[in-house]
């Protein structure tokens, strides 16, 4: 069996953006791995590309977690229970 390829959806800077970039892939039914620095993550470094987080997703759903990440959303967007 061949093991499936993963690519960079996107980086983020720190591990707390990544965390929010990945549980909106992850709400839409997207795979996510996150790849990082572990000295970056550590010290909580975001210099020089330590802290640099890549949101890695398999190829075959990389077109659509760019479409997810492309969309932005108006404080109008957001339901509230209130």
């Amino acid at each position: 069996m061949e093991e499936e390829k993963w690519e960079v959806a996107d980086v983020a800077s720190g591990m707390i953006n990544a965390n929010i970039v990945a549980g909106r892939l992850k709400a839409e039914g997207i795979p996510v791995k996150l790849q990082y620095e572990a000295v970056g993550v550590i010290y909580g470094l975001t210099l020089n590309g330590l802290g640099e987080v890549r949101i890695m997703v398999p190829s075959r759903y990389l077109e659509r977690a760019r479409d997810v990440l492309a969309e932005s959303y108006e404080e109008d967007d957001i339901v509230t229970d209130s």
